[in-house]
C-alpha cells in the first residue's frame, strides 16, 4: 500500500542537510510499517531497534560515543550499520526519552547514518525539558489511512485518477460505487478506532 508520506521519505533521504527523522503519528497509523517498506525498497538494508518489545535496549544509548553506539546496534540488529546504506529505525521511541535525545548525537557527530525514529511523541517538541532535540531533527507526521490511500489500496487507481481531477459531472455517474468504497473505507477507520 502507497502512502502519501512516502514521497517526503524519499525527499528526506535525498536531503544533503539530512537530519534524524521522527516520524511521529498516533497509535495504529502505520509508521512503523512504512519506515520498514521504505528501508527495503530505498537501502541495501534495515535495522530496526523496538524500545517497547525490548526496553532493555535502551540503556545501548547511555551515552556520545556514536561509534560504541553504532557497533552495539549493528550486533542487537545483527545488521552492519553503514554510512547511506542502512536505515535505523528507533521505534516506540516514546518508550525511551533518552534515545530521543541521542538523536541530537546523531545530528551533531554521525550526519552520515541514516536513522529515522517512530513514535507517538504529541506534543514533546513543544515542551522544554523533556528531552526533545529541538532543532535537530527532522519531522514528518504521519496520519491514518486518507480515502485517497485507501482508493489506492483497493487497486482503484483509474477511479483516484478521477477524483484527483475533480470532473464532477463524470463523476455523478459513479456516485453508487463511491459511496460503496467510502462505507467500506468508514468500517475500516471505525474498526481501526476500537
Amino acid at each position: 500500500m502507497e502512502r502519501d508520506a512516502y514521497g517526503k521519505l524519499v525527499e528526506w533521504k535525498k536531503r544533503t542537510d539530512r537530519r534524524p527523522l521522527v516520524l511521529n503519528g498516533a497509535r495504529q497509523v502505520g509508521k512503523t510499517r512504512l519506515l520498514k517498506e521504505f528501508g527495503r525498497r530505498e537501502y541495501r538494508n534495515v535495522a530496526v531497534i523496538n524500545f517497547n518489545q525490548h526496553p532493555e535496549l535502551q540503556a545501548i544509548f547511555r551515552d556520545t560515543d556514536t561509534e560504541r553506539l553504532l557497533r552495539v546496534s549493528s550486533a542487537v540488529t545483527n545488521e552492519r550499520i553503514l554510512p547511506g546504506e542502512t536505515l535505523l529505525i528507533l521505534d516506540e521511541i516514546q518508550e525511551a526519552p533518552q534515545v530521543l535525545t541521542s538523536l541530537k548525537v546523531f545530528c551533531e557527530k554521525a550526519g552520515e547514518y541514516h536513522v529515522a525514529a517512530a513514535g507517538n511523541l504529541p506534543g514533546w517538541s513543544d515542551h522544554q525539558g523533556t528531552g526533545y532535540p529541538a532543532g535537530k531533527t527532522d519531522e514528518i507526521q504521519l496520519y491514518p489511512l486518507s480515502f485517497h490511500e485507501f482508493l489506492g489500496a483497493m487497486g482503484k487507481d483509474l477511479l483516484l485518477e478521477q477524483l484527483r481531477r475533480q470532473r464532477w459531472e463524470e463523476m455523478n455517474q459513479l456516485l453508487p460505487m463511491l459511496m460503496e468504497l467510502l462505507r467500506q473505507y468508514y468500517s475500516k477507520v471505525e474498526c481501526r478506532r476500537w
